[in-house]
């Protein structure tokens, strides 16, 4: 069977990103024949060269369209448009495909996969992996009332089209099926694929290896606190910092590290700079990032408190519990829901930085608590987000759907 996929952002694990799609296109690829639509956006971000660029198997096509988080919104815009344009020559180009997997974000890669899909006549599957457009307007990062109309009538239509969606959260899929069902040709199958980890990279992070960071970043004797990801706006990053001052006036030992890039992090620089307990991490490959999520006793991920945000599925999430550091979440969705049925970490109130620094002063006073949180996060991670496994219900999912 071939397989045309569209998406924007190709990163393989020699990158500071999740890799989600090398881990899914590796497994796809020794059945079936995968064509990959991209941008060269990540490659030069490359931080080793232990990878192929892609897996064994994949047959690249790839735009050179420059994109950086820094733009605004009409640059950014621009690169979304030109990707697009490129996607959807391509597609009709590259021999006909059993079936399409068009990627989201930006909702523009699915809507190039859908016009391909169209004029070739085979199926597509959406996969939602941020709600398109609620957050960026949520954000305020399309402030104009008819852009928004469009964009929402623009994802109805393409829930409609699509032959199957793939959301990568429980609260996505609840999310799309709500709307999808205002559309009398939206399909009748939406499935949760959660967006997982990769658990062969988290067996990487040994003893030796978690003792030889521990040596080289001069962490003895510190007791660890790890945010890692995007330092970026909906991060809710000033509350962090807040919360690690005042941390640090309760417990000296404790250090935070931010590990990442993005809007805030001069603020993270600068806090820095005045508070010894904070540190900023440059962004790390993704082989290895996992030790340093097992180097910390307990890892933060923390969003504003906007009701599209709880629907996320962050990578961090997983990554922390796949190598039994428990989490503490300030979504108060299905990672709240998550964490409290099995025990493998804590809910914190959005944008409270006294609640979330008496949470984990409270916490480093029970290390019997947070060994088991870990262990159990552990467990769950095995059973629920091994990236092998999901990669099989996708590969079902489009089977099924090119029949």
């Amino acid at each position: 069977m071939h397989i045309a996929v569209f998406s924007q952002y190709h990163t393989n694990p020699d990158c500071p990103a999740t890799s989600r799609h090398y881990a899914l296109l590796a497994y796809l690829a020794r059945q079936h024949r995968i064509t990959l639509i991209s941008t060269r956006t990540w490659e030069p971000q490359r931080l080793t060269q232990q990878y192929p660029w892609v897996p064994a198997g994949v047959e690249l096509r790839v735009a050179d369209v420059p994109y950086e988080n820094q733009m605004g919104v009409a640059r950014r815009g621009l690169a979304f448009a030109q990707y697009a344009a490129y996607a959807v020559r391509e597609g009709l180009r590259i021999d006909r495909p059993d079936v399409i997997w068009g990627i989201s974000t930006p909702l523009t890669a699915a809507w190039a996969a859908a016009q391909v899909a169209r004029r070739r006549k085979v199926p597509w599957v959406f996969e939602v992996q941020d709600l398109w457009p609620s957050f960026p307007i949520a954000m305020g990062a399309v402030p104009n009332r008819w852009a928004q109309r469009r964009l929402f009538a623009l994802e109805k239509s393409l829930y409609g089209s699509a032959r199957h969606i793939m959301a990568l959260s429980p609260d996505m899929t609840r999310y799309v099926e709500a709307t999808a069902n205002h559309n009398p040709l939206a399909p009748a199958r939406v499935s949760t694929v959660l967006n997982g980890t990769d658990l062969e990279l988290a067996a990487l992070a040994t003893d030796e290896a978690v003792v030889t960071l521990r040596r080289e970043q001069g962490l003895q004797g510190r007791r660890v606190v790890l945010y890692a990801g995007t330092l970026g706006r909906a991060n809710d990053i000033p509350t962090l910092l807040a919360a690690a001052e005042l941390l640090a006036a309760q417990r000296p030992e404790m250090v935070w590290l931010f590990m990442g890039l993005g809007f805030d992090e001069p603020r993270v620089r600068e806090a820095a700079s005045r508070c010894p307990a904070i540190r900023l991490v440059p962004p790390q490959p993704r082989h290895a990032v996992f030790s340093w999520f097992r180097l910390a006793e307990v890892s933060v991920v923390s969003f504003l408190g906007l009701p599209v945000l709880d629907a996320n599925s962050p990578a961090k999430f997983y990554d922390s519990l796949a190598v039994g550091t428990p989490v503490i979440v300030t979504n108060n969705g299905w990672t709240r829901e998550l964490v409290e049925t099995h025990g493998c970490g804590w809910f914190s109130p959005p944008s409270d930085a006294p609640a979330l620094a008496q949470l984990l002063h409270t916490l480093l006073e029970q290390p019997e608590q947070l060994r088991a949180a870990g262990a159990a996060g552990r467990q769950v991670a095995a059973t629920a987000f091994d990236r092998q496994q999901l990669a099989a219900t996708v590969q079902q999912i489009l089977e099924q759907a090119a029949q």
